[in-house]
Parts: structure tokens; C-alpha cells; sequence
């Protein structure tokens, strides 16, 4: 069995456990380690196996920090067929992945005072605004009842598209 299936069955069976909370407040602890160091190092490749040893936790919790940086990752990893020994590399888009961790709402990742060597503050906060207000829905003009019907049909609204 891949790891990828397995991250995501350990994962839903720690999240239905009754200590769900201090398990995954401990794994945040364990991920904000992991991006500490990778924000002081230079582009780390591996075994699934050996980053596991590298940064103190087992493979499918390894698997699982693959699965939250994959997205930022210049060149993504092939997590559906991840074992032990799969060559892997961490070699991350910064800006995408400060974006990433805004979306996450990860405060306890975009907030690392490693961020300080890799982009400035003002790029910080462009992105953190840019990422805001993608989530934002803006809403186009009303159509009357009256007004002719935006289909392009020369009726009014109400007697068209407005039924």
C-alpha cells in the first residue's frame, strides 16, 4: 500500500480519536519544526525514509509534510505512489508557498521568523493580501425586472431569463 493512503487513513483515525486535539496541536508543533529547518536550508532531497529520520518522525507523518508543501513545491512529488524509498525533493517556490500558508490560515507557519531571510515584509504583506482578497466574492450588478435581459435576447429581463 502507497504511503499517501496510508498518511490519510492515519490521519482520519487520529482525527476521530478521543485525544484528537493534543494530537494534532502536537503535530503542528512538529510541522513548524520541519518548516523552521527548511527555511534555513538549502533545497533538501531524499528518501521518504532518510527526511523522516532527518526530521525525527516516522514516514507516514513524513508523508504527510510532503502532502501540505507538495502544492508549493517547484516541481511536485508523485505522492500517489510514495513508498520508503522514493526519491524526493523539497525544493519550494517561496512566494507560493507564504501564499499556501496563508490560505491554510497556518498562522504558526507564515508567521516563522525564518521568513525574514527569504522575503521582505512588504512582500509578506502583498501576499498575504493578494491571498485574502482571492477569497473574496464580488458580486455583479443587479438585474431589474425592467432592464433588458443581459442574454442579449432584447426582451425584458422578466419576461426571458427572469422567469
Amino acid at each position: 500500500m502507497a504511503l499517501f493512503k496510508d498518511w490519510q487513513d492515519y490521519a482520519e483515525m487520529k482525527s476521530s480519536a478521543p485525544d484528537a486535539q493534543q494530537y494534532w496541536n502536537d503535530y503542528f508543533l512538529r510541522e513548524r519544526d520541519f518548516y523552521a529547518e527548511l527555511l534555513d536550508s538549502e533545497p533538501i532531497t531524499g528518501t521518504v525514509k532518510a527526511l523522516a529520520e532527518r526530521f525525527n518522525v516516522d514516514v507516514v507523518e513524513m508523508t504527510g509534510f510532503l502532502d501540505g508543501i507538495n502544492d508549493s513545491l517547484k516541481a511536485a512529488n508523485d505522492l500517489e505512489n510514495l513508498t520508503e524509498e522514493s526519491e524526493v525533493s523539497l525544493d519550494y517556490d517561496k512566494e507560493k508557498l507564504y501564499y499556501n500558508m496563508v490560505a491554510a490560515k497556518a498562522e504558526w507557519l507564515y508567521t516563522l521568523p525564518q521568513w525574514d531571510k527569504h522575503l521582505t515584509e512588504e512582500r509578506r504583506k502583498e501576499l498575504y493580501k493578494e491571498q485574502k482578497s482571492s477569497m473574496t466574492v464580488v458580486k455583479g450588478p443587479k438585474i431589474g425586472r425592467n432592464d433588458p435581459c443581459p442574454c442579449g435576447s432584447g426582451k425584458k429581463y422578466k419576461k426571458c431569463c427572469g422567469r
